[in-house]
């Protein structure tokens, strides 16, 4: 009797040692993914902190018809800013919400 349990108590180990293994390798694949992922984030927040808009601060180029010409005003940069950055925080918020996971 004694036997037949050490040898379930084996098989047991054996298998939750297997699990063990499945469960680190798929973790450090999504470490791996998440600093990607991180990478990606930073690198596109960069972009957002340095892109300039078009257009001069406070001042518009209009055309013959009293249309601006592919230029922002100041408060349309800062609009576009501002939609940009909560995409931003978007994106931010689902990644973290993926590791919690």
């Amino acid at each position: 009797m004694q036997d037949f349990e050490g040898q379930n108590i084996k098989a047991d180990v054996s298998l939750l040692e297997e699990n063990i293994e499945i469960l680190m390798d798929r973790w450090n694949e999504c470490r791996k993914e998440n600093d990607v992922l991180r990478s990606e984030l930073s690198s596109l927040q960069n972009i957002l902190r340095s892109c300039k808009l078009p257009g001069s601060v406070g001042s518009t180029v209009m055309d013959a018809n009293g249309n601006s010409g592919g230029v922002f005003t100041y408060a349309e940069q800062m609009q576009v800013k501002h939609k940009l950055v909560m995409i931003l925080q978007k994106i931010e918020m689902e990644l973290r919400n993926s590791q919690t996971l």
